[in-house]
């Protein structure tokens, strides 16, 4: 299974993911958020970033299902630290479907310009 980052963004992981969920609603796909450690972290009172040894870091991490036209979805990670955010497909390539809907998640997702993500996106 391959998880290295396809895309890098200059942007905070929230913003990212409101940018995302917005690109794959337009391609016709449907995102279902099923993880985000800053929730997972709520009743943790002594959890310290491993990266930074703060509690008050920015670390991120949200696990998206995103669905096509199939019925398998494919698994969306965006992780996030420092205000950049790296994308990551759990990637299982065993049936022509899923790698159709890889390449669809990640043509929804090319940068054209630069992402311009405001409070209403």
């Amino acid at each position: 299974m391959n998880t290295s980052p396809f895309l890098s963004v200059n942007h905070p992981c929230d913003k990212a993911l409101q940018w995302t969920k917005k690109q794959l609603l337009q391609a016709d796909l449907r995102a279902v958020q099923t993880f985000d450690l800053h929730t997972a972290r709520v009743g943790l009172h002594d959890c310290s970033c491993t990266n930074h040894g703060t509690n008050k870091c920015d670390c991120q991490m949200v696990i998206l299902l995103v669905y096509g036209k199939t019925a398998e979805p494919v698994t969306l990670i965006l992780h996030g630290n420092d205000g950049q955010t790296w994308f990551s497909i759990a990637d299982n390539p065993l049936h022509e479907e899923h790698t159709k809907l890889v390449t669809a998640i990640q043509r929804a997702l090319e940068i054209k310009t630069p992402i311009l993500v405001s409070q209403d996106v």
